[in-house]
Order: structure tokens, then sequence, then C-alpha cells
């Protein structure tokens, strides 16, 4: 257990470092933020001035080395266009994120794992063709179209609630929606699969035929193995609970996280940027290191695995 939680803490110190990397490199190559701060009417002096305040006149593998010291510092630069510092401005845009990805969470699944079971045990029935349609549905329309489509529905033609903002419990029911139902159909076509899968195995049909209640095999047999390679999906959905953010709050105009984002890359805040991305990616990668011990945990064949592999290391 111990060479296992080493290697896959290592790997994910890896994965954020090339994170960093990447944005550092690609935000530096994609424009300079002396003209779009500055503006392309002002002057050689003036830009001059504007890239030596900031250390973008130094190579960049300097820039870099600067930038990768810092962290390390707990310093993350500062705004650009604001001034302030770069993760101060970043945390204050949390909440408002959160009051959105943690009902979306709640509602993808309390709608994705109860209709993905139901329509398992109802294989080939008309709730199951009904519920994989609604599925595949939720699953291929892109949340900008669904957001869009939700809004021309219930905010100008119905007028029940508000088009965008967030100005009170109102403004917050459409992005929750947008959000949720496009993770609720991935999880329900995920968990009918893992729970068809589990129905279909020997231990199950031999629990059926020793005329074990049909409620007990689903219940203490197919359930609790169909969990296991649930919470993949599941713990990817958090990781992925910020970033999946970024359009979902540029429709609705929300003041969260990924709105920062999409105005900070348009303006060429390279801090705030880079501030974002960072987060997301510990997001995710410490979502993911959750995920692969819980398994280690719930699943004895790969804890099995990870013991004899210490031993042979």
């Amino acid at each position: 257990m111990l060479f296992f939680a080493v290697t896959r803490v290592a790997r994910a110190a890896l994965t954020i470092i090339l994170v960093i990397t990447f944005a550092f490199v690609v935000l530096r190559i994609s424009g300079d933020p002396a003209i779009s701060i500055m503006g392309e009417n002002a002057s050689p002096e003036a830009m001059a001035a504007f890239r030596r305040d900031w250390g973008l006149d130094s190579p960049i593998w300097i820039q870099y080395l600067r930038y990768f010291i810092a962290i390390f510092h707990g310093e993350f630069g500062q705004s650009m266009r604001g001034g302030g510092p770069a993760l101060q401005l970043v945390l204050s845009r949390v909440p408002a994120t959160l009051a959105l990805t943690l009902p979306a969470l709640i509602l993808k699944v309390g709608i994705g794992i109860p209709a993905g079971v139901y329509a398992a045990l109802h294989r080939d029935s008309p709730v199951d063709r009904t519920v994989m349609t609604a599925a595949v549905a939720g699953f291929t329309i892109p949340s900008f179209i669904l957001g869009l489509g939700l809004v021309q529905i219930f905010a100008i033609q119905m007028r029940w609630l508000p088009t965008g903002g967030s100005d009170g419990w109102a403004n917050i029911i459409l992005p929750v929606l947008t959000l949720g139902m496009g993770g609720a159909a991935v999880l329900a076509r995920f968990v009918r699969s893992a729970t068809l899968e589990v129905l279909g195995q020997h231990y199950v049909r031999t629990a059926s035929a020793k005329g074990v209640p049909w409620s007990s095999v689903v219940s203490r047999h197919a359930l609790p193995n169909a969990a296991i390679p649930t919470i993949t999906i599941v713990g990817f959905m958090v990781g992925n609970l910020i970033a999946g953010s970024v359009v979902v709050e540029s429709v609705f105009s929300w003041p969260g996280i990924g709105n920062l984002l999409v105005v900070s890359v348009a303006s060429r805040d390279l801090a705030v940027v880079q501030c974002i991305l960072l987060f997301v990616a510990v997001t995710m990668v410490v979502s993911n290191l959750t995920v692969e011990f819980l398994y280690g945990l719930l699943d004895p064949r790969l804890s099995n695995a990870m013991s004899a592999r210490e031993k042979q290391s």
C-alpha cells in the first residue's frame, strides 16, 4: 500500500508541474499582455516600461524559473489588470462557483444513479428505452446549447426565471440545471452498463438460483459491486466541477471562477489565468487520488495486487 501511495502522489505532483509548465509557456507565446492591457495605441516606451515592470522582458526560461520558485513560497503573482494578489482574486470567486457546482453534483448523482439502476433492472422495457434516449440526448447536447435552450423556454417564453446574473435564488436554477443534466445523463448510462455487467456475473445468477429474494440479490450483491466502478465517474465529475463551469458561468453571467477565467484570458491577465489553471489541476488531481485510494479500500483484489507489487519491489 505504501508503494502504491508514493507512486500515485509522485504521479500527481508531476501532473501538476506539467500543467503549470504548459499553461506558463502557452500563455506567453500566444500573445503580448502589454498590447491587451495598454492598447495598441500605447507608445513603445510605455510598452517597454510595462514589460519591464512585470518581468516580461526577460527570457522565458528565466520568467518560468522565477514563477516556479515563487509558487513554492506561496506567491502566485499579481493581477495585471486589478493590481491585487491573483490568489486572493481567485479565492473570492470560489463561493459563487461552489454555489452552482455542489447543487449540480447533487443533481447528477440524485438523478443519474437511480435512473441508471432502474433502467438496468428493467432492461429493454419502455422505461429503459426512455431513460437511455434521454441520457443520449443529455450527453450529446453541448452545455452552452442546453443553457441557451433553457433560457429560451423558461426565461424568455414563460418568463418564470431570470436570464442570468446572481441577484437571488432564482438566478441559480437554470445554471444548476444546465450543469447537472448533462452529468446525470453520463452517470445514468455508466451506472446502467455497470449494473448490467454485474447482474450477468455467475455469483449473481447463483444467488438467484438458490432462491435468494431478488431484492436481496440486487441490494447485497449487484449494487455494491456496481458501485465500485461508479466511483470513478463520480470522482471525475467532482474533479471536473470547476472546469465544467466555465461555459455555463459565461452563458448566465455568473460571477464565479469560470467567468473570471474567460475575462482573464481575454485580457491576458497572466497571473490570474495561471492561478485558476493551477487551482483546477489540483482539484482534479486530488479527486483522482481520492478515487484511487477508495478503489484500494473497496476492492480487495486491488489491495492484494498492491501488496504483492510492494513485496516484489
